[in-house]
């Protein structure tokens, strides 16, 4: 009778339903308000429509920054898929055939992803340092690692800080396969490599197929770790992304119905690049 009256059900999620309304709902409807109307300052009332209405989407189209940040994103998107997916992918299988140690490694693998991002940019900041950094000072010469290399400056920390997030998933999925599938193909005379490609990723193809799809939306909106590294996009704009560009034409450079107009962009990329990954990495039943 309890799961037959579905009143009481309808009751206990008004209060989430509400939560969602006034700050996602209705934040995300107004963001589109404004992206059509004249806004320049944050926290400022709009002074009327755009002239013509749809005035910041054709400003988008010839921004030349966009076109960088929206090209530095893509860069961003495959960097994370094979640097940060594809190696948590290969961390879990390997720690997922050890005995020993397996837990050290989770812990040694996940510790990243637990560190503020903005002690991280700091460190790699001081690693990739000019004068007195780290790699300067290994190679023996004063390299200006930002100048010459800022993608791969600004991607490796981020690669680094989230492949522990993936292998941590990946490997509660591991987990899950029942162990007498693995002792069924020992007995049959199947390698340890055979294992893996037969039994282990099949059976975390989801998973993986999640995976992506976090990783394509976490690139999309990636801001903390690159604003930190290179604020207002220096070197002379090369490392902008959307995250970041939109911040910075919402706090530093204050044009709010153009950024206004950028998010809302940012969302419709998401959604349709997750639909993308999703059908590239169908799930599957097993």
């Amino acid at each position: 009778m309890i799961y037959k009256n579905k009143k009481p059900i309808f009751l206990f999620l008004i209060p989430a339903f509400l939560f969602m309304a006034v700050f996602l709902y209705y934040p995300f409807l107004q963001n589109i308000i404004n992206s059509f109307m004249k806004i320049r300052n944050l926290g400022g009332s709009a002074r009327g429509l755009n002239d013509p209405i749809y005035k910041n989407y054709l400003k988008i189209l010839t921004d030349e920054n966009v076109c960088m940040a929206l090209k530095n994103t893509v860069i961003m998107i495959v960097v994370t898929l094979i640097g940060q997916v594809g190696i948590a992918i290969v961390l879990a299988m390997l720690v997922d055939n050890i005995h020993r140690g397996a837990s050290f490694f989770r812990i040694v693998y996940f510790f990243p992803i637990v560190i503020s991002a903005t002690a991280l940019g700091v460190l790699f900041n001081l690693i990739f340092q000019y004068d007195g950094g780290m790699l300067s000072q290994l190679v023996g010469a004063k390299v200006n690692w930002k100048e010459l290399y800022p993608l791969t400056v600004m991607m490796t920390p981020v690669t680094w800080q989230y492949v522990g997030f993936y292998f941590i998933i990946l490997v509660t999925g591991l987990n899950n396969i029942p162990q007498e599938l693995y002792e069924s193909a020992a007995i049959d005379g199947a390698t340890r490599w055979q294992r893996i490609r037969y039994i282990s990723w099949p059976m975390i193809h989801n998973v993986v197929c999640t995976c992506a799809i976090l990783a394509v939306t976490g690139a999309l909106k990636v801001f903390d770790l690159p604003w930190v590294m290179f604020p207002n996009g220096a070197p002379l704009g090369k490392t902008w992304l959307t995250g970041t560009y939109m911040y910075y034409k919402t706090m530093q450079s204050p044009d709010i119905d153009y950024s206004s107009a950028l998010a809302l962009i940012i969302v419709i990329l998401g959604v349709m690049l997750s639909k993308v990954v999703n059908r590239i990495f169908k799930e599957r039943d097993y």
